[in-house]
């Protein structure tokens, strides 16, 4: 690193990928900073630079008593071990190293004591509630939500008949045909474990879902205008049921508040959406599928006069990119859910789907929102109704 890149970053103080600190002692201090990068997106340390941006300087001999203590506390109390990397640079001062800390693979990292720090500004915190603690062995692909036992769910959550016929459409069998317990069939089928459905049986199969799992629903909005109203709106609805009855009433509600246009067709067709209807499809049927469900919180379909947002619980996943998307990347949040999607649901699970809405409507924006964790698509309708004014996406109105 050179001198005036160093200067630039201590210049604009401690943040999230860098902390200051004058000179280190404590093998555990340095292990829970080491801890908090690697759970995090990575970052700097730098050791030799006081909080307020001063250059209190190292001697040779602090450089070699940090490269054992960061040794140290990089094998022995961080786990699992982390490779950091360092590099002197030379002031009139005195020495500062910059101990790398790359973003970790293995989430998530504890101390030696068994507690998790993530960075949370220019400071760490503990982790400490469960939610949290799984979507990080999420990230890490150790555990998946879709496939977590539901407490108190039992095949007497079982919708059977909407069962039963799809095991007849699927696979052109009845329960009755079946040669083992239903119980048996259904950890078979992934959908089942020590007598609890998990999340995606109870999903795509139970009776009354929300029963157990009350904020997995989607919940619905159209407002006059283009920004949010709380007392003006134009319809307002929140739906329950399973994730096939969740994509029905989210795509009947989006076609049922907008524009449909008459085109070449007769008086009395009905129309076609003023935004092609396999946008929307894709676009739901992405949001149920691959949302976050560690996270508590509903899909919400949000209608303005100038677009529609599809809001979903949790950022993109691990490394996938908004860019990566677009080009038909996919990284599968929820394997088990997206298995039986190809068969329940128009989805069909090789990352096309963002390809095809952008190509049936190539004016799509997407937000990938970390800090809030939820991802949105952002579809713009068209202007029509809009007669010598600019409107931006919040709402603002300029004469032109």
């Amino acid at each position: 690193m050179e001198t005036t890149e160093l200067l630039a970053i201590i210049a604009r103080g401690e943040d999230g990928k860098h902390q200051f600190k004058a000179n280190l002692t404590n093998q555990n201090t340095l292990a829970a900073e080491m801890v908090a990068f690697s759970n995090s997106e990575g970052g700097l340390i730098l050791l030799g630079v006081s909080d307020n941006g001063q250059i209190a300087g190292l001697t040779t001999q602090d450089i070699a008593r940090l490269n054992q203590l960061i040794s140290n506390a990089a094998s022995q109390s961080v786990r699992p071990p982390i490779n950091p990397q360092t590099e002197n640079i030379a002031f009139a001062d005195g020495l500062v190293m910059v101990v790398k800390i790359d973003k970790g693979i293995s989430k998530p990292y504890m101390d030696n004591q068994g507690a998790i720090w993530i960075k949370s500004g220019s400071d760490k915190r503990k982790v400490t509630a469960r939610e949290e603690i799984q979507r990080m062995f999420q990230d890490a692909g150790l555990v998946h939500a879709d496939g977590v036992p539901v407490t108190g769910a039992t095949v007497n959550d079982l919708d059977r008949d909407y069962f039963d016929a799809f095991l007849q459409k699927e696979f052109a069998e009845s329960l009755t045909d079946q040669t083992i317990a239903l119980p048996q069939l259904l950890e078979n089928m992934n959908l089942m474990h020590a007598g609890q459905l998990n999340m995606t049986g109870l999903l795509l199969f139970g009776r009354q879902p929300q029963f157990r799992l009350p904020v997995y629903v989607v919940k619905a909005v159209a407002f006059p205008g283009n920004a949010i109203e709380e007392q003006n709106y134009l319809d307002s609805q929140d739906f329950n049921g399973k994730i096939a009855e969740l994509f029905q009433h989210s795509l009947s509600f989006i076609l049922g508040n907008i524009r449909h246009i008459q085109a070449e067709q007769s008086f009395n067709s009905l129309g076609e959406p003023e935004i092609p209807r396999i946008v929307f499809e894709e676009l739901i049927a992405n949001a149920l599928i691959h949302r976050d469900y560690f996270v508590s919180a509903p899909i919400r379909l949000l209608i303005f006069a100038n677009r529609i947002e599809i809001i979903s619980p949790g950022h993109l996943p691990n490394s996938l990119t908004i860019a990566n998307i677009k080009r038909g990347n996919s990284n599968i949040r929820n394997p088990i859910l997206a298995s039986f999607a190809t068969r329940i649901l128009p989805y069909r699970g090789l990352g096309s789907g963002i390809l095809r809405a952008l190509k049936a409507w190539p004016t799509i924006e997407f937000d990938d929102d970390r800090d809030g964790n939820q991802f949105k698509a952002i579809i713009y309708r068209g202007m029509s109704n809009v007669v010598g004014m600019d409107e931006d996406k919040e709402g603002n109105v300029s004469d032109e």
